[in-house]
């Protein structure tokens, strides 16, 4: 039997990681502003090995706020504008259900993550996932990825709860995905080093 390699991934919530949350919803482009260092952090990420995916709950669907279709699009100008700036996002992963639906992918489950792996042959114990909820890395924890934790979106307001959480004590938290994508790429540099570790 042949071995297969499995590679590792970035993961990256969207809302409030790379463009900014609105109390309202990103229902159209128009709406869709990315956060500063959003480009530049995704930029540096390109020269990477590692596929770059978003995973994002977007219950507006679900609810009939806003088509598939238009989140489809966003996603598509989302990725052009990424790649014009020497980024890139090599697939996105949406949740498009209701909370009380209680499906498999809406996070913290880890459904989209498992998904990832296995249509892309993704090794989760040695991929990141960088979200600004706590649904982001309880979905981690859950899939057996690493949790990075920015404070840009609901970051600042969640904190207290992921830092109460027991199962996800040692979750790095860091300012931004500027500062996300900086810490994976000194600790590919540095491999032998220990895991990440709160307040490191």
């Amino acid at each position: 039997m042949q071995n297969v390699t499995l590679t590792p991934a970035i993961f990256i919530d969207r809302d409030g990681v790379i463009n900014a949350n609105r109390p309202d919803h990103v229902k159209r482009w128009e709406e869709f502003v990315f956060l500063p260092g959003a480009l530049e952090a995704l930029q540096a990420l390109a020269g990477q090995a590692a596929p770059v995916i978003v995973i994002t709950n977007q219950a507006i669907i679900g609810r009939g706020i806003t088509p598939a279709g238009i989140v489809g699009d966003i996603h598509a100008r989302m990725r052009a504008v990424v790649a014009a700036a020497g980024g890139r996002i090599d697939d996105v992963y949406l949740c498009p259900h209701r909370p009380e639906e209680g499906c498999d992918c809406r996070k913290p489950r880890p459904g989209m993550l498992l998904q990832a792996a296995r249509e892309h042959g993704l090794d989760l114990s040695r991929s990141h996932f960088i979200g600004d909820a706590l649904s982001d890395a309880q979905a981690a924890v859950a899939a057996g990825v690493t949790p990075i934790f920015v404070s840009s979106g609901r970051g600042a307001e969640q904190r207290e709860a992921l830092l109460g959480d027991p199962w996800l004590r040692g979750t790095r938290i860091v300012d931004d995905l500027a500062a996300a994508v900086a810490l994976i790429l000194e600790a590919q540099s540095h491999p032998h080093r220990p895991r990440f570790c709160a307040g490191a």
